[in-house]
Parts: C-alpha cells; sequence; structure tokens
C-alpha cells in the first residue's frame, strides 16, 4: 500500500506537473539552487546532497551549460567554479515563484475542503473532534476547528477527522465513515 503524500510533496509534484510549460526540470532546478547557494561546489558534492550519480549531475550540468543557465570556469587544473548566468538567475527564479503558487492553490484548497467538512460537522452539532494525523494538511484541519469553536480531543473518543485521498473524512469512531459532500 502506498503512503500518502504529505502536503510539501504534493506540492513539489503538482509543481512541476505544471512544470511542463516551462523549459527546466526538477533535478535542474535543485542543481541550480545548490549552485546558486556555493558556487565552488563540486560535481561529487553535488550527487551526495542531492542523491544523485556523479555521471548525472555531469549530464546535468552540461545540459544547463548548454542551455545557457549556467557558466563554468577553470578555478585550478581540476576544480571547476559554476556560475548561474542571467537565463538562469531568471529560470530559477520563476520556477521558485511557480512553486509558491502551486503551494498557495493547494494550501487555498484544503484550506476551503477543511472549512466546508467543519461546517458540516458544526451544523450537526459536532462540538468536539479527533485529528487523525501529523502533517501539514492536519495542521489546517487544527487551525479550522480552533477558529470555529470546536474542541480538539488528544484521543478519540467519538468524533474523528483523517485524510482520506485528497480530502478530509470525519466518521463516529464506532460507526461508518462519512461522506463529506
Amino acid at each position: 500500500m502506498q503512503k500518502p503524500l504529505t502536503f510539501t510533496q504534493r506540492c513539489v509534484r503538482i509543481h512541476f506537473l505544471n512544470a511542463k510549460k516551462m523549459s527546466i526540470k526538477e533535478r535542474e532546478y535543485r542543481l541550480l539552487e545548490a549552485i546558486s547557494k556555493d558556487e565552488e561546489v563540486t560535481q561529487a558534492t553535488l550527487a551526495s546532497k542531492l542523491g544523485m550519480a556523479v555521471g548525472s549531475v555531469n549530464w546535468y550540468v552540461k545540459r544547463l551549460i548548454s542551455r545557457g543557465y549556467l557558466k563554468a570556469t577553470r578555478m585550478n587544473r581540476t576544480r571547476l567554479r559554476y556560475n548561474l548566468t542571467q537565463e538562469g538567475m531568471a529560470a530559477f527564479t520563476h520556477n521558485a515563484t511557480q512553486y509558491m503558487r502551486d503551494s498557495l492553490k493547494i494550501y487555498r484548497d484544503f484550506r476551503n475542503q477543511a472549512q466546508k467538512t467543519v461546517g458540516t460537522m458544526k451544523s450537526m452539532g459536532i462540538d468536539t473532534v479527533y485529528l487523525q494525523g501529523q502533517d501539514e494538511i492536519m495542521d489546517i484541519m487544527r487551525l479550522t476547528c480552533i477558529e470555529a469553536g470546536i474542541g480538539l480531543l488528544p484521543t478519540p473518543e467519538k468524533w474523528v477527522v483523517k485524510i482520506n485521498g485528497n480530502g478530509y473524512k470525519w466518521y463516529e469512531k464506532l460507526g461508518q465513515e462519512s461522506a463529506n459532500k
């Protein structure tokens, strides 16, 4: 059984699905990010930090150079220095901005789902719940419950809220799961 994605993993996945419109891939972005932090970083260090093979790093670096995103200059006989070009910085910035937009959209979607779920629970007279899970998505539900005046229980008593697929599901501890509308 596959583990559900965390909020951050969902953001990254949606962002890089949207990135098909752009000309930069996830690994290229991660390389640009690492190089922007340390222009004297070696390919072996990049490979270790990013969990890639050195040969793959070399291939991506050459690709980024050929696209005009990076410039390599020789520091000494065996070392290179990588500099982000203006085009590389523009691609890096565009990608980071798009990631922020995608993250905020996902946040708004979960926030709306949480508000609808809490509204339904309040209309049914539910005033305390147990939230099952400790990730960012459940934090959105936690804050929404607090705002709406629904008490949060440390252990499951009657009503439980959990993540199920791409939304929130709530159910009575000994009863059937409720379908959120």
